[in-house]
């Protein structure tokens, strides 16, 4: 405050950014003591923070009411600064509170300066209050640059809201709809939809959100984002959310499906190779898989030579028509494995080419890579050998076919039922070598057409059959590299110190005691170097019997045939490397597939909400949250649980009940009691 002040002086000040004027009551050494119009209180303020008003008058003061009605209007305010501003003196000279209401108000009572100076601190052009408490005329130049921003800032506002608009209804947006959106909010709501898909996304720390929080009501959380998105259908609300950005999220390219294309037309013509494959069509070889498998990488027979009982492990050769480093090998190898999911299948290969040529279909004339073994009266493998073949499936059946004809032997057809007998032979084997059978029912979501049901997987007859002979091939490949020093991908298991029969024995039988052996086992490891495969029971293992649907293998057959016709196979740091670049496509593999499991199980029990069903405690995941690990019979599955009670033993029966369950969200809480 420049002017000296008294007590009962009209004093303006700028109030916790509400400007004000009021009467300077008394003085207390640097502050004041000053009373306010309305309701205010008396305030002790700064004497630097009051502006002294040359105004003198007993009247009371006005109320914010009162100042309002007397507030300058625009155009009074423009003339104003007209006749200052057409005053080259006039811009010079700086203006007081005082002098400034007279020329707007041309009247100087109380309730005029209190408009004018709160008129002064608002969104008005003209003038401008200076900190040497004294008011400056506008230029005309900023004036039109301040109108001229505003104008933007309008315009981009209205813009603003246009673009809101087109996505406030809770419906879903179609294309014309979506060609509204300019290229800015175009990439805001790609960057909200992979917000929303992203599980670790900061959502709290996101500049982004505040707007969509503000516009649309939004809490910063996971699942209401996803909800937004799959109102508007941005988010297919069924679709695992890793799987967008991985390697499975886009079909093919068109290069690619003609480079498949051309393979398919090649099939039929000689190819490198071909006039030394083995010719085994004569054998009666049997494919079986489930219901609706396209891609069929392997088929079984038996052949009886002298007496001695060979064995057949027929798989599928892609090597003969892929080459190594074609565009389609390397995004093979960017793909590492086909991923299954409940809507169906996404391949490592063209389905025109991995269902048609590459595949054992029934009838046709195949190329194959086939292990013949015999075994000796213990199961174990007394003689092998491996050579590139010719093969025509004669069946095409399915696990529930392979039963009956496991079941029935129909004479003159007794192949599965012997070749059954020797995988029992073979599987009693391996688990006199440790190997640890878990051969119970699994449950597992399927969707077909729209409709989801839930596939239980028995391990049926036909099926223990075909698992039994491809860990056979498994270990016939592993002898061969052995053997051969040949570098392969073998799978190995570490050692596991199991719990002692006699707190097994404590356990019942079936998913409680199978939980507590699981619980103790290490996760399998893919290395250069052979070594033992602790819950298989075998010395050395490679998965050789899917090439069609992963690289890995598709790598082990190239080393094996380059072994075979002298050529010269991948070194082991080649190998090693190809084992590191396949190593995240198939963690990912994992991740989605047990994603989508996950949201088909949320929504199978949304759509169970009032049912109960009869559980068995497995184990504690977090004893300290009551959350634990159950197993559902009729599902045929293992879920998590919350338990209210207060130390269930392993084993013991509970109720399991639907507490939420909202698949759009994410959400899934089941109480156990």
């Amino acid at each position: 405050m420049k002017a000296s002040v008294k007590s009962n002086d009209i004093v303006a000040v700028v109030l916790k950014g509400v400007p004000l004027i009021g009467r300077l009551l008394s003085l207390k050494g640097s502050k004041a003591v000053v009373s306010f119009g309305g309701q205010r209180r008396d305030q002790d303020l700064p004497l630097r923070e009051l502006v002294a008003v040359d105004h003198v008058s007993d009247q009371p003061l006005p109320t914010p009411e009162e100042v309002s009605e007397v507030m300058p209007d625009s155009k009074t305010a423009a003339e104003a600064w007209w006749i200052l501003a057409a005053d080259a003196e006039a811009m010079q000279q700086n203006q007081t509170l005082t002098e400034l209401t007279d020329l707007l108000k041309a009247n100087v009572d109380t309730p005029d300066i209190a408009a004018t100076w709160s008129w002064l601190h608002g969104d008005q052009p003209w003038f401008r209050w200076r900190r040497d408490q004294s008011i400056s005329v506008v230029p005309l130049d900023e004036i039109q640059r301040q109108r001229k921003l505003q104008k933007q800032h309008r315009l981009a506002e209205e813009h603003s809201r246009r673009q809101i608009a087109v996505l406030a209804p809770s419906s879903p947006l179609t294309a014309e709809q979506l060609e509204k959106l300019d290229s800015e909010w175009t990439e805001r709501l790609d960057r909200l939809v992979d917000r929303a898909r992203d599980d670790a996304s900061n959502l709290k720390d996101d500049p982004d959100l505040a707007l969509w929080a503000k516009e649309f009501s939004l809490t910063p959380d996971q699942g209401t984002l996803r909800q937004w998105c799959i109102q508007r259908g941005l988010l297919d609300p069924h679709q695992p959310r890793a799987l967008q950005s991985s390697v499975w999220s886009k079909t093919f390219a068109v290069e690619l499906e003609n480079e498949a294309q051309q393979l398919i037309l090649s099939a039929a013509h000689p190819q490198p190779g071909d006039d030394d494959r083995l010719d085994l069509c004569h054998l009666a070889t049997y494919t079986l898989d489930d219901a609706g498998t396209r891609e069929i990488d392997d088929g079984v027979s038996l052949d009886d030579q002298n007496g001695d009982v060979w064995i057949w492990v027929h798989i599928a050769d892609p090597a003969r028509l892929i080459p190594p480093g074609s565009p389609l090998d390397q995004e093979a190898r960017r793909r590492a494995t086909s991923l299954y999911l409940a809507d169906g299948v996404l391949p490592m290969l063209p389905l025109s080419l991995a269902a048609g040529p590459l595949s054992l279909r029934a009838g046709q004339r195949t190329a194959a890579v086939s292990v013949a073994v015999r075994l000796d009266s213990a199961g174990a493998i007394a003689d092998r050998r491996i050579a590139r073949s010719w093969v025509r499936p004669r069946y095409g059946l399915t696990y529930a076919d392979g039963d009956e004809l496991i079941e029935l032997a129909p004479p003159g057809d007794e192949t599965l039922a012997d070749l059954s007998q020797l995988m029992q032979l073979r599987s009693r084997w391996r688990r006199q070598q440790g190997a640890l059978m878990f051969d119970r029912m699994e449950g597992r979501f399927r969707r077909h057409e729209g409709e989801l049901s839930l596939q239980l997987v028995e391990p049926s007859p036909a099926r223990l059959m075909v698992s039994e002979a491809m860990l056979l091939m498994g270990a016939v490949v592993a002898d061969f590299g052995c053997q051969n020093s040949l570098a392969l991908p073998f799978r190995s298991q570490p050692p596991a110190e199991l719990p002692s029969q006699a707190e097994l024995d404590q356990l019942p039988e079936g998913p409680a005691r199978d939980a507590a052996i699981k619980r103790c086992l290490s996760r399998g490891v893919q290395g250069t170097q052979p070594m033992a495969h602790f819950s298989l029971g075998l010395a050395a293992y490679v998965q050789a019997t899917s090439p069609i649907r992963r690289y890995a293998d598709l790598a082990s057959h190239r080393q094996i045939i380059a072994q075979l016709e002298g050529a010269s196979p991948l070194s082991e740091p080649e190998v090693g490397e190809l084992i590191d670049d396949l190593d995240d496509p198939l963690r990912q593999s994992i991740q989605i597939s047990r994603e989508d499991q996950r949201h088909w199980q949320q929504v199978w029990f949304a759509q169970h909400q009032d049912q109960r069903w009869d559980a068995e405690f497995l184990r504690w995941l977090r004893p300290q949250d009551g959350l634990a690990l159950v197993h559902l019979a009729e599902l045929a599955m293992d879920v998590v649980g919350r338990v209210d009670q207060a130390n269930p033993n392993p084993g013991d029966r509970m109720t399991l009940t639907v507490k939420l369950a909202d698949p759009d969200r994410g959400e899934l809480q089941l109480q156990l009691t």
